[in-house]
């Protein structure tokens, strides 16, 4: 997993999985898995999948990178204090899940709070299974 600084401000983790070393197939399966993952969290919750790749072609003026297949984030949370209102600004967090013809690149917004932050990589490096 690297971390990079997106945008020169976005800090972003990022796993680029190569097909022959895992056994998803598809976005979906890899979804899937991330969900099952939310699912037995004991303080994530699960709040949508988004397909960003059909959004954004449904555009008249959206342009998507001709290498990308599919494209699509799984929204969770992982709030449970909220001592100050300003933090609705960092939540819920999202995990990108893009198939491209030879690898998935996996990406996130870091988190501010270390349990999700190291959840999320958790789940994200566990994608990487063969």
């Amino acid at each position: 997993m690297t971390k990079r600084e997106l945008m020169d401000k976005y800090p972003i983790s990022l796993l680029e999985i190569d097909r022959e070393n895992t056994t998803f197939k598809s976005v979906d399966d890899i979804l899937a898995h991330l969900k099952s993952k939310i699912d037995i969290h004991p303080v994530a919750t699960f709040i949508a999948i988004f397909d960003h790749y059909s959004h954004t072609n449904s555009l008249d003026d959206g342009a998507l990178s001709e290498d990308i297949l599919d494209a699509k984030n799984i929204i969770c949370c992982f709030g449970k204090q909220l001592p100050d209102a300003t933090l609705l600004s960092v939540r819920p967090r999202s995990i990108g899940v893009a198939e491209l013809s030879d690898k998935f690149v996996v990406s996130f917004m870091d988190a501010p709070n270390p349990q999700a932050q190291d959840a999320m990589e958790a789940w994200v490096k566990s994608i990487v299974n063969k």
